[in-house]
């Protein structure tokens, strides 16, 4: 039956370009998950877009010395050109910095004052000693009060779970220069989150298929609920809706609060798109209708506690009741937050920010697309931390792509196009035949319930062994040994070719352009695994302004592929194929790539 299925993607940050860590965590699962349900018929809508607001867009500009704006115009273009090489098939990927999104948030923001999870308090805030702005508090660092673990950021400890406020850190220091901040006494705006204890509470309770490091971070985060700071003081993001703030130069919403609420004006502007205004509410006021919400860990308790804590304030279900927003209605709660753990290198996390970094837009340049794809579904950190390694990268690409998967290719259409010039007919089948292709069919089951439940690590492996399975049955059946049998060896090079065509489906949402030169040597037209667009657009805004900005959209509605075994069709002419994968200098496991060379230190 089909469903309406969101695909809600965390906003990738706009202080720099994305490495493959990044991709790891919200990207490349998103992108095969959504790729899966609109081939199984279901009605997706992958949103997201760039994370343009905040202090550390303000740090970042100032290092180059250009305005805050100009900063997010830069890497939000740089981010997307990334995200459309890799193929993530968002129908709309789009910024914070819009109109659209200014408005939802200050309705977002507005509804939860007047139904009183608002509040207004005094807190000590941090501020640089050398530039007077505020700090965020993940650009503090310190030691947990709790279970003391070194690198416990300003909001909370990656290592306990806990909520924190930076005053709470032992030696807290700035990740920008190392000094000590100063705390001063500051008025802001809180999200009154022990309010939604009770129904929060009993909402997780419902979440039992999640996965487990997410029920952790959840349950561990949800049993001390505090009022947590929406504004800061910073002249960088959206104004505060109300009077006597509004015109504040230096008081702002704070930028996490605005970008979790990115997923909602996505929608609503990728609606207004489209041409129907409303037709973001079949996935939002939709009780039916399923949303799955990727991220790394460090975003777990954003989107599993507090955007859900927004979302019942907002429908007027916390404990002091209220109203909905007259323009939103009631908004549905996440159905899954899949979140994925750190990709590292070398047992340190990769991130810009600490120095160790593999760009994706320099991985792509050299790898393209595909092979980054398959190593982070087959060997990502979907469960647990993951090391990459250059060696482990090289003997994925040679030893699975290339000699299993690529040579099964290569090899069932070079004998099919040498003796027979097309697809050939089946003659009589005997129990080896049948056996591979009832597994090959069966698979489309097991990993397609695999996929739904967003393991796609045991998706991928599963879609391995059939192709392991295929290779063995033509090292057994050896069809180049029947030039005295031509039906038999016509036979065998059918259910071949039947098996690479099914493996292809199977490894369409892993990886599509590698799926779209299979589709196309097996004699396909047309496009089998459609690819985002960069579409340039223009917004008009309230003060009458325009603003030109890239977008990722696409047609995906068109596309061939769905998630079924189809019976190839004999007779269809084969040309002599081209590999699908290349393979590695064996060298590059052991030095690296120049770009980003390994080091002994």
């Amino acid at each position: 039956m089909c469903a309406h299925v969101l695909a809600a993607v965390a906003w990738p940050y706009a202080n720099g370009p994305r490495h493959i860590g990044h991709v790891s965590g919200f990207g490349v699962p998103s992108d095969v998950f959504a790729r899966y349900m609109r081939m199984s018929g279901h009605d997706v809508l992958m949103v997201s877009g760039t994370d343009e607001h905040g202090t550390a867009i303000q740090v970042k500009a100032d290092s180059e010395g250009l305005t805050a704006e100009q900063t997010a115009d830069k890497y939000h273009r740089i981010i997307a050109e990334d995200l459309q090489g890799l193929g993530l098939s968002y129908d709309l990927y789009t910024r914070t910095t819009t109109d659209n999104h200014r408005q939802v948030v200050q309705e977002m923001f507005t509804v939860l004052h007047d139904n009183g999870y608002v509040v207004a308090k005094k807190e000590l805030g941090a501020i640089s000693p050398s530039t007077g702005r505020t700090l965020a508090d993940r650009y503090i660092e310190g030691t947990c009060p709790f279970c003391a673990f070194d690198g416990a950021r300003g909001d909370q400890c990656d290592n306990c779970g806990r909520q924190l406020d930076p005053a709470d850190l032992k030696n807290p220091h700035s990740r920008i220069n190392g000094e000590v901040p100063e705390f001063v006494e500051t008025e802001h705006y809180f999200l009154d989150l022990p309010a939604f204890a009770e129904a929060l509470g009993q909402w997780l309770q419902t979440r039992q298929e999640w996965r487990p490091n997410v029920m952790n971070f959840s349950a561990n985060f949800a049993k001390e609920l505090q009022p947590r700071a929406i504004t800061r003081d910073l002249d960088w993001g959206i104004p505060i809706p109300l009077e006597g703030w509004s015109d504040n130069a230096m008081k702002r919403i704070y930028v996490w609060f605005d970008a979790v609420i990115g997923y909602l004006s996505a929608s609503i502007e990728w609606a207004k798109r489209s041409g129907d205004p409303d037709a973001w509410r079949t996935w939002w006021n939709n009780e039916e209708a399923r949303s799955y919400y990727f991220m790394g860990k460090d975003n777990i308790v954003f989107h599993s506690v507090i955007w859900p804590s927004i979302l019942l304030g907002v429908n007027g279900e916390g404990d002091k009741g209220g109203r909905t927003s007259d323009w939103f209605g009631t908004l549905d709660l996440p159905t899954e937050v899949v979140s994925s753990e750190f990709l590292t290198m070398r047992g340190s996390k990769v991130a810009s920010s600490r120095g160790a970094s593999i760009f994706v837009g320099d991985f792509l340049r050299e790898f393209g697309p595909d092979a980054l794809r398959y190593f982070i579904a087959v060997a990502g950190p979907e469960n647990q931390d993951t090391d990459f390694t250059w060696d482990e990268f090289v003997r994925r690409v040679n030893f699975e792509l290339a000699n299993e998967w690529g040579n099964l290719v290569n090899r069932s259409i070079s004998m099919a196009h040498k003796n027979v010039g097309a697809i050939p007919a089946a003659g009589e089948l005997t129990e080896a035949d049948t056996e591979l292709l009832a597994a090959s069919k069966g698979a489309f089951d097991t990993v397609g319930a695999l996929l739904d439940a967003c393991k796609f690590k045991a998706a991928i492996t599963e879609s391995m062994r059939i192709v392991s399975l295929a290779n063995k049955y033509l090292s057994d059946q050896e069809p180049w040994k029947l030039k005295d049998d031509p039906t038999r060896r016509d036979t065998v090079l059918h259910v071949a070719l039947q098996v690479v065509s099914d493996c292809n489906t199977l490894m369409t949402p892993f990886m599509p352009h590698a799926a779209q030169k299979v589709h196309e040597a097996l004699g396909g037209t047309g496009v089998w695994a459609a690819q985002p667009q960069l579409v340039e657009v223009t917004e008009t805004r309230e003060d009458g302004s325009t603003k030109t900005y890239p977008t990722l959209q696409g047609d995906y509605a068109t596309e061939a592929a769905h998630w079924a075994s189809e019976p190839i069709e004999a007779g269809r002419e084969l040309s002599k194929p081209s590999p699908i994968f290349a393979k590695l200098d064996d060298k590059l496991g052991e030095t690296g790539p120049e770009w980003a060379p390994i080091t002994t230190a």
